[in-house]
């Protein structure tokens, strides 16, 4: 069972879906992080399809999803001492590594990239389906680009049902942010994207990790742009806002631990990600608490800011790049 009481899809549902995937279609699934939206990585057509549903860049690099370590080696040129270490302690979950590619890989997944990411979901839907399909599955998050990422069945449904061939819902997702990216090329390991996984945590697996400024001209893996996540409102900090953003417009409160006025602020909403103050709890909330707020039609969403440690990290990126909301792409 889901952890909201809903049954996972049946083992025949999870077949006729496998079935899709090798037959070229597209299948969103869930996993801990969040909803995908796969394709057969190894069918470039495919593959081009999810760039055409999602109306996203060629330029942004998806992440592979597989079900073993066999399949990891089989996609990329050797693994070296760091990402077996990394792969042995954190996978299956929300670690994705960046690695030099094997020739097996279409470059259209790596957008021309020498590199692949590649990540094993911590979801039995997510590994029983990869496992059915025979094939490993591409896969960015199940939303048109740049905006909110999926947590829920609903939210793919609201979003992209007509486009798609086959929907599994596995109910809620139980991380909620997408999966930490490291990148491993022989050289000094890379943090490409906050996520599910505490950078603090792999830190102590293979010690101190780069962090570099963000791209905005071609990314080495998804979620690196410096818009992104971002719902139709428009976002400011709470520490940003002015009189004229405010003044006579409808509000809505993004609050980590309870509800904050320093502004005297009439909210229409407020939506509380962790009463408890629980950034586990938060970075889970997140972005079903942007969807419902975005369907309010506010005029701004004010959000808090939270503590640069653990998942706060995560959280913090995703706001971030929400409140820049520079999405240009067609």
């Amino acid at each position: 069972m889901t952890k909201d009481n809903r049954p996972f899809p049946s083992l025949e549902e999870i077949k006729r879906a496998a079935e899709i995937i090798r037959s070229g279609g597209l299948v969103s699934f869930p996993t801990e992080t969040v909803y995908g939206l796969g394709a057969d990585a190894l069918n470039p057509v495919s593959v081009a399809r999810i760039f055409d549903v999602k109306n996203r860049p060629l330029f942004d690099p998806l992440i592979v999803h597989v079900a073993s370590l066999s399949s990891i080696i089989e996609l990329t040129e050797g693994l070296e001492t760091r990402a077996e270490k990394l792969i042995k302690r954190f996978m299956p979950g929300p670690l994705t590594l960046v690695l030099p590619k094997s020739k097996i890989v279409p470059d259209i997944v790596t957008s021309g990239l020498p590199t692949v990411a590649v990540r094993m979901p911590d979801h039995k839907v997510a590994l029983e389906l990869i496992h059915q399909a025979g094939v490993p599955i591409a896969a960015p998050s199940a939303n048109p680009f740049g905006y909110l990422s999926p947590t829920t069945a609903c939210h793919v449904k609201e979003q992209l049902e007509e486009k798609i061939d086959m929907l599994l819902d596995g109910g809620r997702c139980i991380l909620g942010v997408e999966s930490t990216i490291i990148k491993l090329d022989g050289q000094e390991p890379l943090l490409l994207r906050y996520g599910g996984l505490p950078v603090e945590e792999i830190k102590d697996v293979i010690g101190q990790i780069c962090i570099p400024e963000l791209q905005d001209d071609k990314p080495e893996s998804p979620g690196h742009l410096p818009y992104h996540y971002s719902p139709h409102t428009s976002m400011k900090f709470i520490e940003d806002i002015k009189d004229e953003d405010i003044d006579g417009k409808k509000a809505g409160l993004l609050a980590f631990e309870a509800p904050r006025n320093d502004n005297d602020i009439s909210f229409e909403s407020i939506e509380v990600l962790s009463k408890k103050g629980d950034l586990i709890e938060a970075a889970a909330n997140l972005f079903s608490a942007l969807h419902r707020l975005d369907s309010l039609g506010l005029d701004i969403i004010i959000a808090e800011t939270f503590p640069l440690v653990g998942l706060g990290r995560a959280i913090m990126d995703r706001l971030q790049k929400a409140v820049n909301n520079r999405i240009t792409v067609k």
